[in-house]
């Protein structure tokens, strides 16, 4: 009986559902978290008829045939892209992206990687870094005896000093944009690698070529709607539950043919 094996597919489609919803509510206060979606698509169709056959002598034909569907299958897990909202934190180090881009990174490994994290701190040297250490690129280093640090909307660092009245150039900010945002990979730690799918990285300073502006003594939020969530989280449920009642009913389909005697 197929809707034995159609109902399991359906019954993992909805379980991978809530999986998907249950690490976006579990990311609700992730800087610069994105909301996943997961998306399905049916599997093949077992051609008893096929639109199109000829069915008699004089020509005619079946208009559209029997198609058995076999179920679903996973077909992606996308992310939503919107900004969240910007909160401000106050920190001379807290940077958030109004718009398009995100920070190129080097992992330890020489790789880059991108995020949307502006939580970035200072290292023991004055290396600017992200909370895991990793510095960001163009680096950008904050000589000890600096007073305090600006940085505008086109990402350029300035410092002041106790013995200067003007405040000091000490480098600046580049955002990379990727022609499909989508297809980056994600790795933890708010962080994504570049992938075919991606393309390649489009670096600009902040605020040319379409990217977005940074905002000093900001954080993004997680664009995570927790009422749209939870009201998929319901629907994920009720059909996990329907799947479940029509392998119930197949089973007792069966259960009614082997007590025919």
């Amino acid at each position: 009986m197929r809707a034995l094996k159609i109902a399991a597919t359906g019954m993992s489609a909805q379980q991978l559902r809530v999986e998907t919803i249950s690490n976006n509510l579990a990311n609700m206060s992730t800087t610069g978290y994105n909301a996943r979606r997961a998306e399905f698509s049916d599997l093949h169709y077992q051609q008893v008829s096929r639109p199109g056959t000829v069915n008699a002598a004089d020509g005619t034909v079946l208009p559209t045939g029997v198609q058995l569907g076999l179920g679903v299958r996973p077909a992606a897990v996308s992310v939503h892209l919107s900004q969240g909202a910007l909160s401000q934190t106050g920190g001379d180090l807290d940077i958030a992206i109004d718009g398009r881009g995100y920070l190129e990174i080097t992992l330890p490994s020489g790789q880059s990687a991108y995020t949307r994290d502006g939580a970035l701190k200072r290292s023991a040297d004055g290396l600017i870094v992200t909370s895991d250490g990793f510095p960001v690129v163009p680096e950008v280093t904050i000589p000890s005896d600096t007073r305090s640090i600006s940085i505008n909307a086109e990402g350029e660092v300035y410092g002041y000093f106790d013995d200067a009245v003007e405040a000091s150039l000490l480098g600046q900010f580049t955002l990379a944009s990727f022609s499909n945002a989508k297809g980056l990979e994600a790795v933890g730690n708010n962080l994504f690698l570049e992938t075919e799918a991606s393309g390649a990285p489009l670096v600009n300073a902040p605020g040319e070529e379409g990217v977005g502006t940074l905002r000093q003594g900001y954080l993004e939020d997680s664009s995570v709607d927790a009422v749209r969530e939870i009201t998929e989280l319901i629907e994920a449920q009720r059909g996990y539950e329907l799947n479940a009642k029509i392998i119930s009913a197949a089973d007792q389909m069966l259960g009614a043919t082997t007590q025919v005697r």
